[in-house]
């Protein structure tokens, strides 16, 4: 008896080759749909980093616009410090001025009479009219003995026109109180 297995082994090759082609097929399909979870989990990664940046985005903004703020509050801080020492600057001429006007009224001459007194920062220049050179050589000793002035420095001596008395300029520093 011959018994021939050639159409049995053609089926079964044939068989096995679609289970092979259906395994291939389900590999392909398995693979796509991870690739497609893979693809989609990383899409919401990406918008979850995305809103977060977002909101960094947004909190950087509000810092800005507060170091502006700061900024501008510390420029007026400074603007009112400078204001403050003028202020105080004046002030302190002021009272400068007092004691100066103060000192000079009690040290006048008995026969000296003040024609002009100006002051520039620290230093006074004075025009005075005396009857006599002796007047004038005692005022100016009389300022020299002044707390807060230094040494008086006489710059011009002269006769008045009639001839009666002298017209003296002298200038001297002021020390600050």
């Amino acid at each position: 008896m011959s018994i021939n297995l050639l159409p049995w082994r053609q089926a079964q090759r044939e068989r096995r080759t679609r289970h092979y082609y259906v395994a291939v097929a389900i590999m392909l399909l398995l693979g796509v749909m991870i690739g497609v979870l893979i693809s989609h989990f990383y899409q919401l990664k990406l918008a979850v980093q995305q809103q977060r940046n977002a909101l960094i985005s947004s909190h950087i903004e509000r810092l800005h616009a507060d170091i502006d703020s700061v900024s501008r509050v510390e420029r007026d801080a400074a603007r009112l410090n400078e204001q403050i020492g003028v202020f105080q600057a004046m002030q302190s001429r002021r009272t400068d001025t007092v004691h100066l006007v103060n000192n000079v009224a009690n040290s006048v001459v008995n026969g000296v009479v003040y024609q002009r007194l100006s002051r520039s920062d620290n230093s006074v220049s004075v025009t005075a009219a005396a009857d006599s050179a002796r007047q004038v050589s005692e005022q100016l000793r009389r300022i020299a003995a002044l707390p807060g002035l230094g040494v008086p420095v006489l710059s011009a001596l002269e006769s008045e026109q009639d001839g009666a008395g002298r017209v003296f300029h002298f200038d001297v520093e002021q020390a600050a109180l």
